[in-house]
């Protein structure tokens, strides 16, 4: 009888809804508004930019943690590839025919682009084949839980990504893009040129006078965008990119593998025994590269041009890559019937309008670009992206920083 009376008194007891809890408790997946670092971000944020703090702290509110962006960024990076098996991932027959075929698709519209702004039709196209696969893998991420994550859980690029979540949050607004639906890569980079919100801001153009710069859907756009980051960061109309050498029987350079700036002249790395094939002048600002093949050491030499491809992505492995399939869908493309062979011309006096916007500079390589890109690139990315990117020559094991499906060799320097 006694056990029996003890039964109901527990089942009476379980019955009796517990008292609610005075603290309000922030949801598991949800980032804790009271944390100092996130107020602070939301009251310098909302007093630099006239913004509401009561709007930003909502939109913050929507904000989800996603471990899965520290475990890819935090992971070990595996080993180094050589160029050779870096290059085989990029220049791959689909690669080459896919870039082919968006050239044609889009072939007046591009080389306008291309002769107006100065920077070979075949590099753009490039860049889009080797960061999102001519727009097939743009990102599966909200970017805004990509930035909040990388800018409140990541304390070693935290100053990076709170700047770039500062510029989503204006960009969103500016371009009328819905913060909870924009996807990208694990590094916050967009569209098909795979920018960072800040480069968006800041490079990003408005090709069709529509009021809108759209790096998804509009391949005007696109084109004009990626343009116009090579010319900003400056890309010499008809200028050379990358060229091979041949080594005397005792040369005496020594390769610094990290340097990405033209440091030498064709006629300096002859006199350490490189010969350039190139017909650039002699006193043309050159740098070495190395570009290993499977027998062994081997080298090119990169202009500033060349340069100019690693700002979407700190790593001359990109660059290359970007410079020989740049090679491979032009010589595509001018083997069609018919086609004939687009010069770019230098860049007029007034370029096409660009929307005006204020906006730190850099979206190479942020993780990445790769990130993702790189990273307008790229940390870019990119980002990607990459003057805030990793080390040159860092190949992360994570995917690229910015695929949808993502791919399972994305180019390194994207941290």
């Amino acid at each position: 009888m006694f056990a029996r009376i003890l039964l109901v008194l527990a089942v009476a007891v379980a019955l009796v809804p517990a008292r609610a809890d005075s603290t309000v408790r922030t949801p598991a997946n949800r980032f804790d508004l009271s944390r100092p670092e996130i107020k602070t971000f939301i009251a310098e944020v909302a007093r630099r930019n006239a913004l509401s703090k009561r709007a930003l702290s909502k939109l913050l509110a929507k904000a989800e943690p996603q471990p899965k962006i520290i475990e890819m960024i935090t992971k070990p990076p595996e080993r180094v590839s050589p160029w050779w098996e870096y290059r085989d991932r990029f220049l791959t027959e689909e690669r080459i025919a896919l870039g082919a075929q968006l050239w044609q698709d889009h072939r007046e519209e591009l080389e306008r682009i291309a002769a107006e702004r100065g920077v070979a039709p075949e590099y753009i196209v490039a860049i889009i084949g080797v960061e999102t696969k001519y727009g097939r893998i743009t990102g599966r991420f909200r970017v805004l839980d990509a930035l909040a994550t990388l800018a409140f859980d990541y304390p070693p690029r935290s100053e990076f990504f709170r700047k770039e979540l500062e510029q989503f949050v204006l960009l969103s607004r500016e371009e009328k893009m819905d913060p909870l639906k924009t996807l990208g890569s694990y590094a916050g980079a967009m569209g098909n040129a795979q920018f960072m919100p800040s480069s968006y801001r800041k490079y990003a153009v408005d090709a069709q006078d529509d009021k809108k710069r759209d790096l998804w859907s509009d391949w005007g756009d696109v084109f004009a965008s990626i343009a116009n980051y090579f010319r900003e960061h400056g890309w010499e109309t008809g200028g050379p990119v990358l060229a091979e050498v041949e080594l005397d029987p005792d040369p005496t350079f020594v390769i610094d593998t990290r340097n990405l700036t033209p440091n030498e002249t064709i006629q300096s790395l002859a006199a350490q025994g490189v010969v350039t094939r190139s017909d650039a002048p002699p006193t043309t600002p050159a740098m070495l590269i190395s570009a290993e093949q499977s027998d062994g050491p081997a080298y090119r030499v990169g202009f500033n041009n060349f340069e100019v491809i690693t700002r979407y992505n700190r790593s001359p492995r990109y660059a290359m890559a970007v410079h020989d399939l740049a090679e491979a869908v032009a010589a595509r493309v001018h083997a069609m019937p018919g086609s004939a062979t687009p010069t770019a011309v230098a860049p007029a006096p007034v370029a096409p309008a660009v929307l005006p916007v204020v906006a730190p500079e850099d979206r190479t390589s942020p993780l990445p670009a790769s990130e993702p890109s790189a990273s307008p690139a790229v940390e870019p990315a990119t980002p990607a992206t990459a003057p805030a990117g990793a080390p040159p020559d860092t190949q992360p094991s994570p995917p690229q920083p910015s695929q949808s499906a993502q791919s399972p060799s994305p180019p390194e320097g994207k941290p």
